[in-house]
């Protein structure tokens, strides 16, 4: 279905505003027949057709005009980004089919096929070691099956999950809870990078420039849902934010695994309780294949039970075994690696970037050690 430009500017406008769910902009949509036609309505008029309150109607107006959807689609393209409307070929189906599908969704990279199994890895921010090998060795052993790992750009079990995908130079999908024009947090700005080179995509719902908020991440979790044939969590608190996007995976009439945990670990509560009530038990790559119907047809295999051999520190680059025997057995960050040796800055940071994906070393506030793991 054709959409003029106008109405894809005017989509873009209403999109802007925050605090109505997408399918409350929908239901407005269906109202007065377009978003063209709802920006020509005053607060009083807008309020009365929509039963909306007064003051939400005069805020939703006001911030929709508050926008230049000339400007946001002229960034995004300078970027190398699109953004996309339901009406569009390239929006993903497995959006437009949920009750709260994004009115325009921002899309850095590409997207992946209908092909290709998306499985979403969640979990904590805080993860634990035992949380890295987790997420590493499953994520890995997904991504070499030809699965695209869906999770959300998060420190922690999100970020471990991207890198394992990026180290196989397999693609994944990042969905952000900032506008694509930020990265949050900024010390994933080189996966965030790596990400996009090895032919995924980072894609959010919200304005270009849009900083974090605390209730961005919650929407959020609805796409990362939507977009995954099943949900996997890997660690998290009894009241993690990850329940959420298991939550919203069920009520989709999706499978959620989780992977268990020590008992006394509060990092585990959170997966055990899915298990407790039902969940999938996740031990291996292939239980979570097994979940899959008809993996075939995405062209899924099942990873080898043959140990691969691991790269070891004697393969790496000179600026790399450097860096490693510095470090040694203590905690250092980017700053002491550029004094001690002469590194310059973006130098000192691709080093470290590299040698994180690669599973060498482990970062903690700043601080790099090695993975003992």
């Amino acid at each position: 279905m054709s959409v003029s430009m106008q109405e894809r500017l005017a989509r873009i406008r209403i999109n802007a505003f925050l605090y109505l769910r997408a399918d409350w902009l929908a239901r407005l949509i269906d109202i007065f027949g377009s978003a063209e036609e709802i920006l020509k309505q005053n607060a009083e008029t807008l309020a009365q057709q929509a039963q909306m309150n007064p003051s939400t109607a005069a805020h939703f107006l006001r911030d929709a005009f508050a926008i230049d959807p000339q400007e946001e689609l002229e960034k995004t393209e300078k970027y190398g980004g699109r953004i996309l409307i339901p009406e569009d070929e390239a929006y993903p189906q497995a959006l437009r089919s949920i009750k709260e599908a994004p009115v325009a969704l921002y899309v850095l990279g590409q997207l992946p096929s209908k092909h290709q199994a998306c499985i979403g890895m969640v979990g904590t921010r805080k993860i634990t070691p035992y949380g890295r090998r987790a997420a590493t060795t499953l994520a890995e052993g997904l991504a070499e099956a030809g699965a695209v790992i869906v999770s959300g750009l998060a420190r922690g079990v999100d970020s471990y999950c991207h890198a394992a995908a990026v180290r196989k130079a397999k693609p994944t999908l990042a969905v952000i809870g900032t506008g694509i024009g930020r990265c949050y947090p900024a010390e994933n700005r080189e996966l965030a990078r790596a990400i996009l080179q090895h032919g995924g995509a980072i894609i959010s719902e919200l304005p270009f420039n849009k900083p974090p908020n605390a209730f961005h991440f919650p929407r959020r979790n609805r796409i990362i849902a939507a977009l995954s044939e099943l949900v996997v969590v890997v660690e998290g608190e009894a009241k993690s934010g990850a329940l959420i996007t298991a939550k919203l995976a069920l009520e989709m009439g999706k499978d959620v695994l989780a992977v268990p945990g020590p008992i006394d670990s509060p990092q585990s509560a959170g997966p055990n309780n899915l298990i407790r009530d039902g969940a999938g038990v996740v031990t291996c790559v292939k239980d979570i294949i097994d979940y899959i119907p008809e993996p075939e047809l995405f062209d899924l295999q099942t990873p080898s039970t043959d140990k691969e051999v691991q790269q070891t520190a004697q393969d790496l680059p000179d600026t790399q075994k450097r860096v490693l025997e510095y470090i040694g057995s203590q905690e250092v960050s980017a700053d002491q690696l550029v004094e001690a040796l002469g590194l310059s800055v973006p130098e000192a940071a691709s080093v470290l970037f590299e040698l994180e994906v690669q599973g060498f070393l482990t970062s903690r506030a700043g601080l790099y050690s090695k993975n003992k793991f």
